[in-house]
């Protein structure tokens, strides 16, 4: 009599262990395509919340080329600050910090 590995079909433990690696590649694979997908849908909307935004932002405004000759220099200045300030080229601190420095002189 031989007794030891049986040849042919495999047994019930080679069955259970042949589907559980079939499951498990199966999930992993489902779960890496899943990632993939939920990360490209996540860039498409990044990207279009970033079109959108940039349509809803007003076009800067051209900075005058040339300031209206009030005949004073002082309040040309103030105006151009104003100016640079409402476009936002200038912070509220910047802004005031050279009016002072405008104001003083």
């Amino acid at each position: 009599m031989l007794i030891g590995r049986r040849f042919g079909r495999p047994g019930l433990i080679g069955t259970v262990a042949r589907t559980a690696v079939i499951t498990g590649t199966a999930a992993m694979t489902a779960g890496a395509i899943s990632h993939h997908q939920q990360q490209k849908y996540a860039t498409q909307q990044e990207a279009a919340a970033y079109e959108q935004a940039e349509a809803a932002q007003p076009a800067a405004a051209p900075a005058p080329s040339a300031p209206a000759a009030s005949g004073d220099p002082l309040m040309d200045k103030l105006t151009q600050l104003a100016s640079l300030h409402a476009s936002g080229v200038l912070t509220d601190a910047e802004f005031s910090e050279a009016k002072a420095k405008l104001l003083a002189s």
